[in-house]
């Protein structure tokens, strides 16, 4: 596939940056729909979209910037060059989650309630947008004679924005219905989101020939494993709620 969609006045506008934008336009018409049901109003995500979707981009960028810093050291001037690609979602998701806390502290609205509203939508955000990586021919695994593999520069390969596209949709599918017949407490839909996606996340990234490394260490596995940690325990705080 071709990254680029076509070009105006000689600027190319990539598949990448449509899908993603598709994706947050998506994300932000169902957060709208979830807040009128929990009783928040449409302004202040709208709000809430205008301060979370800069920093996610933001902490996205640094993130991997400072797990890819022996390149970017020597090459600072590829710093701000996010077209040539560069962002990571657990940098996002850190910097959403410091943005929900302070904005949730000054509209005084209840941040779980907010989180809640949100895991959906970005779940399923990440599904759509992980084919900006497809159009982008990146994010993908090793060798393998498995009948979906992709060729990527001549040889076969697990398409792991796939897998993780597929995972985060069934996600997405879990996460609606646990909000709607299940939970009972604010704060479980999100704990569950960090448990559900971290989960296919740590598997994946194994498959995967490009994760940001700490040593031997793929980062993206190790911050799975801490999200799942702090999921169980938040799920099972709020859970316990629901007995007292």
């Amino acid at each position: 596939m071709y990254s680029v969609a076509f070009t105006i006045f000689g600027i190319e506008i990539k598949w990448y940056g449509i899908i993603i934008s598709t994706a947050v336009l998506i994300g932000i018409l169902l957060a709208l729909k979830s807040a009128r049901k929990k009783g928040i109003k449409e302004d202040d995500i709208l709000d809430f979209a205008l301060f979370l979707l800069p920093s996610a981009i933001i902490g996205a960028r640094i993130y991997y910037v400072i797990f890819e810093w022996e390149y970017y050291s020597k090459n600072p001037s590829q710093i701000f060059n996010i077209r040539a690609g560069g962002l990571a979602i657990h940098g996002a998701i850190i910097a959403g989650i410091i943005v929900g806390i302070i904005f949730a502290r000054i509209k005084k609205i209840n941040f779980w309630k907010l989180a809640d509203i949100v895991a959906p939508s970005l779940i399923l955000g990440q599904s759509i947008g992980r084919w900006g990586n497809y159009a982008n021919k990146e994010a993908y695994g090793g060798p393998t004679n498995l009948p979906w593999g992709i060729i990527i520069d001549g040889q076969k390969v697990h398409p792991t924005f796939l897998y993780e596209s597929i995972w985060n949709l069934v996600g997405f599918g879990i996460l609606l219905y646990y909000q709607k017949n299940i939970a009972k407490n604010d704060g479980e839909v999100f704990a569950l989101y960090m448990i559900f996606y971290s989960i296919g996340r740590f598997f994946i990234e194994g498959l995967r020939t490009d994760s940001l490394m700490l040593g031997s260490i793929r980062v993206a596995q190790l911050i799975s494993l801490l999200f799942i940690i702090i999921g169980v325990i938040i799920f099972k705080k709020k859970r316990e709620k629901v007995k007292t």
